[in-house]
């Protein structure tokens, strides 16, 4: 079986920390309970990049449960746990091509591994594979049913696509599940960034400002989390909106050159680009440090930081010092890569749980349905989304109330009014 990852010595060590996951993902287990029974993606081929943890492997599982046939590659190149990689093949046989800190040019070799698949279907968190198709790779595009994309960023790139009409499949925002945005990016984002920060600096949160680029879910767990730990919270914002929502909900705003000067830690989680940028790099304090949470590693100007620095060194692992002019040091975490990959685990299981229920489901409904479906970007059904909560709720022992015949009745009907 072809692959490529680090060390398949590694795989029994992996095989112990998937199984360990997946002992908090209730909801992805009895999906792939069904999937095993039922066979919903039989001999249909799909070629997923996306983060090679723990939690994805036990979603490839599931996948492969289902009848599909499945190649996965990594959708960063800090991302990958190689122990996971290499269980992937030795211990369930799934094609990967993965390996922690590869370079640029292995990273898009590995995507092209994937593509080789001839995929059916696409499973996306970045939207690098559908873009490589599109551009690089067009003749592959014959045969493919649909695709899913998991993340924010993702999502951005193919609605721009549609708006081109560049994009020639149908593609499942699973994003936009309020199962998965609602908790994946607000709890899971919140915890493993800050997560990733103190594993990376060591670190104390309280006491110190923390500055958030971005309060849409991902920026409200981090600016969550790190006032939680006892971090003074400054929110940086472009949308009024949300910039509203961040002041009612108790942080200081502020525009980005003001925040420099305050921020002890500094986390982006936009998905623009150099959020961090020349006056912010001015402005900033002696010691700061900062890090990206956002898909890609173009949040912060890192180009224009190394051009200004008078040298640079790595003090600790992931940990880039860099001395300006005047004597400050700025510290860059992880090369302005996603921190929480890099630097620690990524989400919890327990979230991946919902978000990659997600994922198994719509490629279900994707291979059922694609006949009905022109190239675009589609919201998860209702129904899945409401499912997945049902089922969530049920492995944590919590139940809810339902409405009474009455009730479902006063609801639906416009006679009642003041009494």
């Amino acid at each position: 079986m072809d692959h490529h990852v680090k060390d398949l010595g590694l795989a029994a060590a992996g095989k112990a920390r998937i199984e360990w996951a997946d002992r908090d993902m209730p909801v992805l287990a009895s999906i792939r309970e069904r999937f095993e029974e039922e066979k919903p993606l039989k001999g249909i081929r799909i070629s997923a990049c996306l983060h090679v943890t723990t939690e994805t492997a036990n979603l490839m599982r599931t996948l492969k449960a289902g009848g599909a046939e499945c190649v996965l590659c990594a959708s960063n190149p800090l991302s990958t746990q190689d122990d996971v990689a290499a269980a992937l093949v030795a211990e369930y046989g799934i094609r990967t091509y993965a390996i922690k800190g590869e370079d640029t040019d292995t990273y898009y070799s590995h995507i092209d591994a994937a593509i080789d698949h001839k995929p059916q279907i696409t499973m996306d968190d970045g939207a690098d594979v559908v873009g490589r198709i599109h551009g690089e790779r067009p003749e592959m595009l014959e045969g493919i049913l649909g695709g899913t994309e998991e993340t924010t960023t993702g999502v951005i790139r193919l609605a721009a696509m549609a708006d081109d009409e560049a994009l020639k499949y149908p593609i499942i925002a699973v994003n936009e599940a309020n199962t998965k945005h609602l908790f994946d990016n607000r709890y899971g984002t919140g915890q493993s960034t800050i997560d990733g920060i103190i594993r990376a600096t060591n670190r104390l949160i309280a006491g110190r400002t923390v500055v958030v680029s971005g309060y849409g879910w991902c920026g409200r767990g981090i600016a969550m989390r790190a006032d939680g730990l006892g971090g003074n919270v400054i929110i940086c914002e472009v949308d009024p909106l949300k910039a509203l929502e961040a002041v009612m909900d108790g942080y200081r705003v502020m525009p980005a050159v003001q925040a420099a000067a305050q921020a002890d830690i500094w986390v982006t989680v936009t998905g623009d680009i150099n959020v961090i940028d020349s006056p912010a790099f001015d402005a900033m304090k002696d010691g700061a440090i900062i890090a990206n949470s956002g898909h890609f590693n173009v949040e912060i100007n890192i180009p224009h930081l190394r051009e200004k620095a008078v040298s640079s060194r790595e003090v600790r692992p992931l940990v880039e010092e860099f001395v300006l002019a005047d004597g400050r040091t700025i510290y860059l975490l992880a090369d302005g890569r996603l921190v929480n990959l890099a630097c620690a685990e990524g989400h919890p299981a327990s979230v991946m749980d919902m978000s990659f229920a997600n994922q198994a489901l719509c490629a279900e409904f994707m291979a059922a349905n694609c006949a009905e479906m022109e190239p675009g970007v589609y919201e998860v059904p209702v129904e899945i989304d409401e499912e997945i909560a049902a089922l969530k709720l049920a492995s944590m022992g919590v139940e809810i109330d339902e409405l009474t015949e009455e009730q479902v009745h006063y609801l639906s009907s416009w006679q009642e009014g003041t009494v």
